[in-house]
């Protein structure tokens, strides 16, 4: 079975002036490894982990895993250096962070071309300011213009909270509505979300209770902060067991002969539409995808 599925259910952030985590990196099961030169790194060791990441990225970005590097912000003094030097070792995709408008997007675009970079290597946009969450709809629409491709949307939970002057509490509930828009963007034109990190790394019960959410809410996976989290995460955003038994039961009542032609079926004694089959063959992809990943790194 082909595998279509990219699988971004854990997204960890590796500081890139800490020469341990970049080491580690090399075996994590995270999905996706994002190589932080933003907000882990001092300001007066950026340029050193500049160097360090990009020797990462040439060391790291033929596995299977994706590997994306979180620049610094437009408006910063080493912004200009890091998408040249990133567009030279070509990580699979760039994360800007504090992208608040589709100006800031025009303006990573220009810049990433003057740099020389391939067309193909991905542009990803965190939402994390007020303005940001507001032209969400608009940031994500720029997807279907000109290279490089906006293939997601990250949300940083942290950031967007303190703006807001918002308390993340268990549950989120004042989260949940701005979590939502987000995602509501993304899928409308056919873009990846990621969720926030969950800071308190000794709470399991807690961040798995929030993988699950995300989950609901119906984000592609969360950012992690720490490599304990991505065995969690990597269980809690995938299809479960008997989400993966039900999926089978649907597309096989779909092929039988006598509902070939039919748009709504019963099975199991629920009443199942062709939207429903289309779920359970992404569930199967995505469950395919997985099996994959477990036996290569």
């Amino acid at each position: 079975m082909a595998i279509v599925t990219r699988l971004r259910r854990s997204a960890l952030y590796v500081p890139g002036s800490n020469e341990r985590a970049l080491e580690k990196a090399r075996t994590t099961p995270a999905d996706v490894i994002i190589l932080d030169l933003e907000d882990s790194v001092a300001p007066d060791a950026k340029s050193s982990a500049r160097d360090a990441v990009a020797d990462a990225v040439l060391d790291l970005v033929e596995g299977r895993r994706e590997i994306v590097v979180r620049v610094n912000a437009l408006d910063t003094p080493w912004i200009a250096r890091d998408l040249t030097v990133m567009a030279s070792v070509q990580p699979d995709a760039v994360l800007v962070p504090k992208i608040s408008r589709t100006e800031d997007v025009r303006r990573i675009r220009t810049a990433l071309g003057a740099a020389g970079a391939p067309r193909e290597m991905a542009l990803w946009a965190m939402i994390e300011t007020p303005a940001g969450l507001l032209h969400a709809g608009d940031i994500a629409a720029i997807a279907a213009m000109p290279a490089p491709p906006l293939t997601c949307l990250v949300i940083g939970t942290n950031d967007l909270a303190a703006e807001l002057r918002a308390l993340i509490l268990p549950g989120r509930e004042a989260m949940l509505p701005h979590l939502a828009t987000v995602v509501a963007a993304a899928r409308a034109y056919g873009l990846s979300v990621l969720d926030g990190t969950f800071n308190n790394i000794a709470d399991e019960a807690g961040f798995s209770a929030e993988c699950r959410q995300a989950r609901a809410l119906g984000m592609d996976g969360k950012t992690l902060i720490h490599p304990v989290q991505v065995a969690d995460a990597n269980r809690h955003l995938a299809p479960s067991a008997d989400e993966i038994a039900w999926a089978r039961r649907v597309i096989e009542a779909f092929t039988e002969p006598d509902n070939a032609s039919r748009d709504v079926i019963s099975v199991g004694g629920q009443m199942v539409e062709r939207l429903h089959e289309r779920m359970a063959k992404r569930t199967l992809d995505i469950a395919a995808a997985i099996e994959h990943a477990e036996t290569t790194l």
